[in-house]
């Protein structure tokens, strides 16, 4: 069962989808995930998807749209903006906690690229979390972003940009935007023919913007490193990745860098893209999210 929640989060009223599974009782005590999607997501993207596959599995969960995005309120929209997105988690975190028939005991969380970085570092940060799960994590630094956009030079001119567009936004109230995605347009904030994102029966969903990411969001987002995060995690953490998932060596790198007692690296094949809808890969990171969770300290 799905529902629309609303919850607030630094007075912005967020929205996102609660999915219950069939035996769920408002008077049990279930155990709960918040899933994160991508960067620019919503979540009738891949956070959707995975939050409805898990609540198959027993499992109460939330996928929300973080502020500027979806339903959810925020100005500028479509400002991707790290600090911004792990505030709403957190305060996403707050509302399954309210949730009748919900064991806050028993809260859990799952990043899908991006938004591996962002809940890893609430669950370094909230002692609430009692396990974390990566699934192909785009986790960077900053050598891994200069080899990314451009070198040294390529991200100072996106890092400029943004800071012009800030300044722009803070004179006007009016956002510099660019492209999220196109197979023509270099500007893009994703250039390339992304099937996932191009392809409507995939993630080119309607409440999703192809044509719009705010060009302040490169100088937030290029700064964010979430790799020292690592150090910090003393639950229990599973990192799901595949050699052709992007940045395969920042994921063993933080995996390596986890402290717990209670860490699993999974392995596995297929594309980044893949692991955000493909039959395959995404039951395979179910069963394994859901046999990880279920033998975790917390259950």
């Amino acid at each position: 069962m799905r529902q629309t929640i609303h919850f607030e989060s630094d007075g912005l009223i967020l929205a996102g989808d609660l999915y219950t599974p069939a035996n769920f009782r408002p008077s049990g005590s279930c155990p709960a995930i918040l899933v994160a999607g991508s960067w620019t997501t919503v979540k009738e993207q891949m956070s959707g998807l995975y939050a409805a596959r898990l609540a198959e599995q027993g499992y109460v969960t939330l996928a929300i749209d973080p502020r500027s995005f979806g339903a959810s309120e925020g100005q500028p929209r479509y400002w991707e903006n790290p600090a911004a997105k792990i505030a709403d988690y957190k305060h996403a975190l707050r509302f399954l906690e309210t949730v009748e028939g919900v064991n806050k005991d028993q809260l859990f969380l799952v990043g899908i690229c991006a938004g591996a970085g962002y809940v890893a570092t609430v669950a370094a940060e909230d002692p609430a979390v009692k396990g974390l799960a990566t699934v192909a994590a785009w986790l960077h630094d900053a050598a891994a972003v200069r080899l990314i956009y451009g070198g040294e030079e390529g991200v100072e001119a996106k890092v400029s940009a943004a800071q012009k567009a800030k300044r722009q936004y803070a004179e006007t109230g009016e956002p510099v935007y660019i492209p999220a995605i196109s197979r023509t347009d270099s500007t893009a904030a994703m250039f390339g023919d992304y099937d996932y994102y191009l392809n409507p029966d995939r993630g080119a969903v309607p409440q999703w913007s192809a044509d719009r990411f705010a060009v302040m969001s490169w100088e937030d987002w290029l700064h964010f490193n979430p790799m020292p995060v690592a150090s910090h995690l003393h639950l229990p953490v599973l990192m799901i990745h595949s050699d052709d998932a992007v940045l395969g060596d920042y994921a063993r790198k933080f995996f390596e860098a986890v402290p717990s007692g209670n860490k699993v690296l999974h392995w596995t094949d297929g594309s980044q893209f893949d692991f955000y809808d493909q039959p395959k890969q995404v039951s395979e990171s179910v069963k394994i999210i859901t046999d990880f969770f279920s033998h975790s300290d917390a259950l």
